[in-house]
């Protein structure tokens, strides 16, 4: 290992022989080969050889056959349950190398048999119930016991101390605070590890000063729907062109929402223009997704959808299509997904909004202590609020507070996609996510569209 990695002992992938990167699931291999076999198994993908299940393995002929790739993966021992059960980043039980599996086990996998015996066991959350898995990816925003707390959902790098318990002083002190204060009355917030765990669940009030704070945070939203007409007659054939034309005008509207919202925000007389102006900058795509995976859902995986159906890419297009980008639609998917299931309140949403905008970690700012005291404040309101609303779901505040850290790790990465290769990553996932959203379009959609809303599932 100490050679290949002073480069005097080049290795190559043992599966399509291109230049590896390190040591991934208990192998050699290369990126594309480690992203390939995660997406597999992950997505419990079933594949068919058109041929003699030998098709060759190569850097250029790899994508021609899944079948013989996944099964040479196997065959040279990729160890599956090396992979995280969330799908996530960050690999699990890196100790164990390369696994011989028998040739019935292989074909147990191949065929989809064993992927329809694990698909009886209980769904997973993104809190990996005691797992030790390595959570190496940027921005993963969970603390100690894996669950989140007010500095996580900054930054990974920023830590707070956090002491006491959630006792009756810590919670009057908070109550008892003048709402026009400059909040120096505030708690410094447990975090959840520091808890021997969560109260059973029992009826009790949502406490005064919540209320208010979150139905300010609700009137500073517009959810009208999105004005970017996204109607197009049947048979008609969109280009990658009018596609991406589509996907701009929407991006213009959307971020012109956000600047109208910033100036009806409650606090908006206690910070800076500047200052506002630096977190915009850094966090606009960061609440377009968010809003998008929630109050716009009906129209972004509705009609948009729609359109985005009668794109049909060139075979050019398709080829382009990189690894990471494919990545980054499964990524996109599981996030979906996971908003689709928490069904998130357009409460919760004003409250995670807020929460993820007043991020003191920019550069450039010059009230950092107003703004932490300031996303302290709504880290509380949102908690009190959710343990009041759903008290049968003791788990679905720190599940919606570790949607922000993903939230931020994938629009980071979505800005950095290659334009022309946008119509086809928004068509793969739009239409990955479509028969979800249909399924369950009859009854709630994502984010509800009325304040009060009943206790979810």
């Amino acid at each position: 290992m100490l050679t290949w990695l002073n480069g005097t002992d080049p290795r190559v992938c043992l599966i399509c022989g291109d230049r590896a990167t390190g040591l991934h699931y208990g192998i050699i291999s290369c990126e594309g080969c480690k992203g390939f076999f995660k997406r597999s198994i992950c997505n419990k993908r079933v594949y068919r050889c058109s041929r003699d299940k030998n098709c060759e393995m190569s850097r250029k002929q790899r994508n021609r056959c899944q079948y013989c790739r996944l099964l040479k993966c196997l065959q040279m021992g990729m160890n599956r349950k090396a992979i995280r059960e969330d799908g996530m980043p960050g690999g699990r039980n890196k100790s164990i190398g390369p696994v011989q599996i028998t040739d019935e086990e292989i074909e147990r996998i191949m065929s989809g048999q064993e992927f329809k015996e694990e698909a009886s066991l209980p769904e997973h959350t993104w809190s990996n119930n005691g797992d030790s898995s390595d959570h190496s990816s940027p921005s993963n925003g969970a603390s100690e016991g894996n669950q989140p707390s007010p500095a996580s959902t900054l930054s990974s790098n920023r830590s707070l101390e956090m002491g006491g318990g959630y006792t009756g002083a810590v919670r009057d002190q908070y109550i008892n605070a003048p709402m026009n204060t400059p909040y120096q009355l505030l708690p410094h917030l447990f975090s959840y590890a520091a808890q021997s765990g969560l109260l059973a669940p029992q009826p009790r009030s949502l406490y005064p000063q919540s209320h208010p704070l979150v139905m300010q945070l609700v009137a500073a939203e517009d959810l009208t729907p999105l004005a970017t007409p996204m109607l197009i007659e049947d048979g008609y054939k969109v280009t990658q062109v009018e596609l991406f034309a589509l996907l701009c005008r929407l991006a213009d509207e959307l971020l012109f929402r956000q600047i109208s919202w910033i100036k009806k925000l409650p606090f908006f007389c206690e910070l800076s223009i500047e200052d506002y102006t630096c977190l915009l900058s850094s966090t606009w795509q960061e609440l377009i997704l968010l809003s998008c995976l929630t109050i716009y859902s009906a129209q972004i995986f509705g009609d948009l959808a729609d359109v985005t159906a009668k794109y049909t890419p060139s075979d050019e297009e398709l080829q382009g299509f990189s690894e990471d980008s494919m990545e980054l639609m499964e990524r996109l998917i599981y996030l979906f997904r996971k908003f689709h299931q928490l069904k998130v309140s357009n409460e919760e949403y004003a409250c995670m909004k807020a929460i993820n905008f007043l991020n003191q970690d920019i550069r450039g700012l010059t009230n950092v202590s107003q703004l932490e005291q300031l996303n302290k404040r709504y880290w509380y309101v949102c908690q009190d609020y959710t343990e009041y609303k759903y008290p049968h779901q003791p788990k679905r505040f720190p599940e919606i507070m570790m949607c922000l850290p993903e939230i931020r790790f994938m629009a980071g990465k979505l800005v950095n996609v290659p334009l022309e290769q946008l119509p086809l990553l928004f068509k793969a996932v739009l239409h990955s996510c479509k028969s979800s959203f249909i399924s369950n379009r009859t009854g709630n959609s994502p984010c509800m569209t009325t304040t009060g809303t009943s206790p979810g599932n």
